[in-house]
């Protein structure tokens, strides 16, 4: 028993003893819906997102000659620490009408499905509803213009990155916006708007979490 209870204490110390980028951030299963502080855009960089990542399930954005830069890989519910998600436990049909107002919007059917079980739920709004939302945050967000047409592969800090983006949106700030990488390579940047998407706001716990790689790659458009 005492044993036990000295795992547990020295596990708790070690988590505790983490630097605040490295803390897990918390998933809510399951939260109300509508309650959360702000939204969370997700860009991805698709060669970036599908050679870091696989992503076997959103083959329609990895295959050769798609030409894809960034897309929408959702818009997120989130609160100050932690987010909601599930908030309806069997998640509820999408009518093919709420899918053709996400048209354009995600790589494939496939993921605005699922981003609607597990993000769109939480936000009070209604399939269509919520696309529309995605549809309102992507209109927010200008993409610098040295992302159009990027046939060959470069190296850059993130802080280059974010200020790139920064640059291209006034009013953006570098607590407002994170990236996101695997292995070195570029996934996706993710931008913090206000919950009625009249604007960007801070978010110290996205921006703790994003990218520490003093260098990433970002691989050319396939």
């Amino acid at each position: 028993m005492r044993l036990a209870r000295r795992l547990i204490l020295t596990g708790a110390f070690c988590l505790s003893a983490l630097p605040a980028w490295a803390q897990p951030v918390r998933e809510a299963r399951g939260a109300p819906a509508g309650a959360f502080d702000f939204y969370v855009l997700a860009l991805s960089w698709s060669p970036g997102f599908c050679e870091a990542d696989g992503s076997r399930d959103r083959r329609a954005q990895c295959e050769t000659g798609s030409g894809l830069g960034f897309v929408v890989h959702g818009l997120w519910p989130q609160n100050e620490q932690g987010y909601p998600s599930f908030c309806e436990p069997g998640g509820r049909f999408v009518p093919r009408a709420a899918l053709q107002d996400a048209a354009g919007l995600f790589p494939d059917d496939n993921l605005a499905r699922y981003q609607w079980r597990k993000h769109g739920t939480c936000t009070g709004e209604s399939p269509s509803g919520y696309f529309r939302a995605v549809q309102r945050a992507r209109d927010l967000v200008r993409i610098p213009d040295g992302f159009k047409n990027l046939t060959t592969e470069s190296k850059v800090m993130p802080l280059e990155l974010e200020r790139a983006f920064m640059a291209a949106n006034p009013g953006l700030r570098p607590d407002m916006i994170a990236l996101s990488c695997g292995r070195r390579i570029l996934q996706e940047i993710r931008i913090c708007l206000d919950k009625d998407l009249r604007g960007f706001r801070q978010c110290p716990e996205v921006d703790r979490n994003g990218c520490r790689a003093g260098e990433v790659t970002i691989p050319a458009v396939r």
